[in-house]
């Protein structure tokens, strides 16, 4: 595979010709380590997840990653229009048909869309993104542009934050209803809906990603797509922490 991005030309120069390639085993098992840098580990996700944020801050949250939602689709019709290979296409459409909806799926962002009425949102308010923080819409917007650059390889190794995904939707169904009694049961589908979906994308992702990124140089440059791609969630967790939690949202202090 040639990879010619500005990201994979300054990582590759650094990186001694010398090293052996990792085996596949090798290669997924620190792919799988970057769990560690997940969002699920930040404070703020933390004291989502144990009851101690407010309906604001939980309404904010909502909102902001209905923006991350919709551009989920986006980034993978990225990958399908630098993708050549057929059967690769015929395998990563399902992506966008889950999350835009197909047949009697609704899909992914329909039920976000009601996970935000269940938090007391309207639907005109998450589609115009009115409530969507400078920070995240930059980060979302970071993560279109290179997934629209790169290489489909590149494109699709990012997605691998997926890997990590069952685990914090496990963990929504199971303390949220006892914390935020207020949300409306019917706003978990998306949670549940994911549990599925999740694995059958990462098993495909995976096989991408350690058929593609075969030398030394090139796993690499994946563990640091990868590393982008969990700086791009963390980044937007900072936001709504500084605006959420510190109760400092943009321009707080010019506010007369």
């Amino acid at each position: 595979m040639t990879l010619t991005s500005p990201i994979y030309l300054a990582a590759a120069e650094k990186l001694s010709t010398e090293q052996e390639a990792w085996s596949r085993e090798e290669f997924e098992k620190k792919l799988r380590a970057k769990e560690n840098r997940y969002h699920i580990h930040h404070e703020f996700h933390l004291k989502m997840n144990s009851g101690q944020l407010d309906k604001a801050a939980i309404q904010g949250w909502v909102a902001n990653r209905f923006y991350y939602q919709v551009a989920i689709p986006v980034k993978d019709a990225a990958v399908l229009a630098n993708c050549p290979q057929q059967d690769v296409r015929r395998q990563w459409v399902q992506r966008i048909l889950d999350h835009d909806g197909h047949g009697e799926d609704a899909g992914g962002i329909e039920a976000w869309l009601r996970l935000g009425e269940a938090v007391g949102l309207s639907r005109e308010e998450l589609r115009s993104h009115q409530h969507v923080l400078p920070g995240v819409r930059f980060a979302v917007e970071a993560y279109i542009n290179f997934a629209r650059r790169v290489s489909w390889q590149e494109a699709a190794c990012s997605s691998l934050t997926e890997m990590f995904a069952p685990k914090i939707h496990q963990k929504r169904l199971e303390n949220w209803p006892q914390h935020y009694p207020w949300i409306e049961a019917e706003g978990y589908q998306y949670f549940r809906k994911r549990l599925d979906e999740a694995p059958r994308d990462v098993v495909n992702g995976i096989q991408i990603t350690l058929d593609s990124f075969t030398t030394r140089a090139d796993q690499e440059h994946a563990l640091n797509i990868l590393q982008f791609k969990l700086d791009v969630l963390w980044s937007m967790l900072d936001a709504m922490w500084t605006a959420y939690i510190d109760k400092k949202p943009p321009y707080w202090n010019t506010q007369k």
